[in-house]
């Protein structure tokens, strides 16, 4: 079993209330795939809803290309009946279709704005993924599959519309990043991809949030700034946190996932998932093929 890799922590990366830490693997074998923006941009794939009159928790993806696509946990896809974000990451195959289970980040929407759903630039903050993973994970326990609490990622949206002053005719995820957009790249501009990279730990204040950490550098590179965004809203929300962590307190909390007790789950695509949730509130999953930690993600109760 292949949880979580060994990784080692770099130097962080520091702003304001936000910390980044880059970590870097051993190559343990690479998986060949597009990411989805990338297949979505090149008409390789396509994403609807699963019917005409659609499904909240499911949209159909259609893999028409040579390659598999990677969707990644908590990314949005935006048009169509309303936006949503991914349930978990799901490595699709070449020449397939599958349903994926997502959450409405969208609430006074139903209704078609594209045939298509597009991909957001954006990337779900913290608290959000959270509320994500760990109803997932208990749907997966229940024999549910992977549904996630509606109710709990709308409580969410709506904090993040309550912090910023945010009034959207939808409730849509999407009007918040976008009142914050200038903010958002001045606070990106201070944290370049460390070179290298496969993943990243991040802190806010005195205390991890977040870990994500791919098989290769070049996926880390490619989703870095996606995933910043998420990461810098929890910042300017938590603009007043004061602390520092070093290093050693990450590759501590880095050893104990890998000491722990992993849960197997049935994937929605191509390779093996496996889920863990600590009794202090952390959530993780890894999603794997054929030997290679694909995706592995982390997020801590705040």
């Amino acid at each position: 079993m292949i949880p979580f890799p060994t990784v080692r922590v770099g130097q962080p990366i520091r702003h304001e209330a936000l910390t980044i830490f880059p970590l870097f693997i051993e190559p343990n074998g690479q998986v060949d795939y597009l990411l989805s923006d990338e297949a979505i941009q090149s008409s390789s794939v396509t994403v609807e809803e699963v019917s005409e009159s659609g499904s909240v928790p499911d949209l159909l993806v259609e893999n028409k290309g040579d390659l598999r696509v990677l969707f990644i946990e908590g990314e949005e896809l935006i048009g169509a009946k309303q936006n949503r974000i991914l349930n978990t990451s799901v490595l699709i195959a070449a020449h397939s279709k599958v349903k994926i289970p997502v959450s409405c980040v969208e609430q006074g929407r139903w209704g078609y704005k594209t045939k298509h759903f597009g991909s957001s630039r954006t990337h779900s903050p913290s608290k959000l993924r959270h509320a994500l993973k760990a109803s997932v994970s208990q749907s997966l326990k229940t024999g549910h599959g992977y549904r996630s609490d509606q109710g709990k990622v709308w409580g969410e949206v709506d904090k993040l519309e309550a912090s910023f002053g945010v009034t959207s005719k939808t409730s849509a995820m999407a009007d918040s990043f976008e009142a914050q957009k200038e903010p958002m790249e001045a606070f990106a501009s201070k944290l370049p991809y460390p070179e290298g990279a496969s993943g990243l730990a991040v802190a806010i204040g005195g205390k991890v949030t977040a870990v994500d950490v791919f098989d290769k550098p070049a996926t880390c590179q490619k989703v870095w700034s996606r995933l910043l965004t998420g990461f810098i809203m929890d910042a300017l929300v938590a603009s007043a946190e004061s602390g520092h962590l070093e290093p050693a307190a990450v590759e501590g909390m880095l050893a104990g996932l890998r000491n722990s007790s992993w849960q197997k789950a049935q994937p929605v695509g191509e390779g093996e998932e496996f889920r863990l949730g600590s009794t202090d509130g952390t959530q993780a999953s890894v999603l794997t093929f054929g030997g290679s930690v694909v995706h592995g993600s982390v997020v801590v109760e705040a």
